[in-house]
């Protein structure tokens, strides 16, 4: 799709006055851009480069096509999505943003899917890691390992509810990409048949497909990490020029007579650009720790527009559209709030009062993330073989209940 003429129009303006306050905070736009590649290096590359080259072999040798038959009984009265979805959900909820995002534009240009399910596939998918979560978050910015599983489960929570209000849009009018397959028939054995299918169609020999794999995946990542070092300058910029405490005070329109503390609204501004950023902020404000953790369930939930152009980046060789992905952001980060602020209050109590945690240098978060991989791989396991022992169990019970409909009474 074309921009139309105004819209060109602004993105020169905004272009020449980026360039401007380039050179004319030229140290700002420096430490900025380092902040921005340290955390590229350290910890995006390691952390997403194996799902990247996972989810390029899976795809290929046809192990989604597979997991696409055999849980369709889940994915589609569920989420409304191809049983395909399923493998979207468990790489998208075990290795975080923008995995979802990607692995929904392969589906979508391999016809698995239709323009409709891929938008609401990504809208529920692309998650946080729980990584960040669990280690980056709760141990090096709260320094409270406990604060790890109330942010990650308010997090999870309310986009699982996100992806259940949205499967009932277009419901009656939805066609999927795939027929269904019978659920009277041999689920497993239908599965199977449609991954060696997969196989024979593949012609290429596997050492051309794992490098085919690797390369999409480096190119994949060096536009992250372009992404993640331009809004990182943005931010750096946009805090020596003002901007964030113009926006903070926008924000406070809607959120001060919510009961938010002035304090906590510049860490809600850094987060609405990058939500790293915003969440170090946040757990450093001197606020309530109820309010520190309920802003960064909120950032974590929006993801930043780092994020959001990342996944635009990864869909725009397809049809599928930004705004509906837009929109579930601010629902996501609705729900995660009040979540977060509803687990905080009577579930989890915090008691304790606010105490400013100690930044976590880049080394720090990088160890983490190396000493933990080997978790976040058991964690992706764990959460498909759950996905797949439901869908066995549904089918069981509904092969069940035809064969005692059909038995003469």
């Amino acid at each position: 799709m074309q921009m139309k003429e105004p819209t060109k129009i602004l993105w020169a303006l905004g272009l020449v006055l980026f360039t401007a306050a380039m050179i004319a905070y030229p140290r700002t736009v420096f430490e900025g851009a380092v902040t921005g590649l340290n955390t590229w290096w350290n910890i995006v590359f390691p952390s997403l480069l194996p799902f990247f080259i996972a989810s390029e072999l899976l795809l290929n040798f046809g192990i989604v096509h597979f997991m696409g038959i055999l849980l369709e009984p889940v994915m589609r009265p569920l989420f409304n999505v191809p049983g395909s979805g399923s493998f979207v959900m468990a790489v998208g909820y075990t290795s975080g943003y923008p995995i979802g995002a990607m692995v929904t534009a392969r589906l979508r240009s391999q016809g698995l899917c239709t323009r409709t399910e891929a938008e609401r596939l990504m809208a529920f998918t692309n998650n946080s890691s729980p990584l960040f979560m669990l280690v980056a978050v709760a141990v090096g910015m709260f320094n409270n390992p406990d604060l790890g599983i109330l942010i990650a489960g308010a997090h999870y929570l309310s986009n699982l509810t996100l992806g259940l209000l949205m499967s009932f849009n277009s419901r009656k009018n939805d066609k999927p990409a795939l027929p269904s397959p019978q659920m009277s028939g041999n689920l497993v054995r239908l599965a199977f048949r449609e991954m060696f299918l997969i196989l024979r169609q593949e012609r290429r020999p596997a050492g051309k497909i794992m490098s085919e794999a690797i390369k999409n995946a480096i190119a994949s990542l060096l536009n992250i990490g372009g992404f993640i070092i331009l809004f990182a300058v943005m931010i750096r910029l946009l805090t020596a020029l003002g901007g964030i405490k113009c926006l903070a005070g926008f924000l406070g329109i809607f959120l001060l007579p919510l009961g938010f503390d002035p304090a906590i609204l510049p860490a809600l501004s850094s987060g609405f650009f990058e939500m790293t950023i915003g969440s170090k902020q946040a757990s450093e404000a001197a606020v309530p720790l109820i309010q520190q953790v309920t802003a960064v369930g909120m950032i974590l939930a929006w993801s930043g527009l780092s994020v959001h152009a990342q996944a635009a980046n990864m869909i725009a060789d397809t049809d599928i559209r930004m705004f509906p992905y837009v929109i579930a952001r601010i629902i996501h980060t609705i729900l995660a709030g009040l979540y977060t602020f509803l687990f905080c209050k009577f579930a989890f109590p915090l008691a304790e009062p606010a105490q400013p945690a100690l930044a976590p240098s880049i080394s720090l978060l990088a160890a983490s993330y190396t000493l933990t991989s080997l978790q976040l791989c058991l964690h992706f396991l764990i959460a498909l073989g759950a996905i797949i022992l439901l869908a066995i169990t549904m089918h069981s019970f509904n092969s069940l209940r035809l064969y005692f409909w059909r038995v003469p009474r």
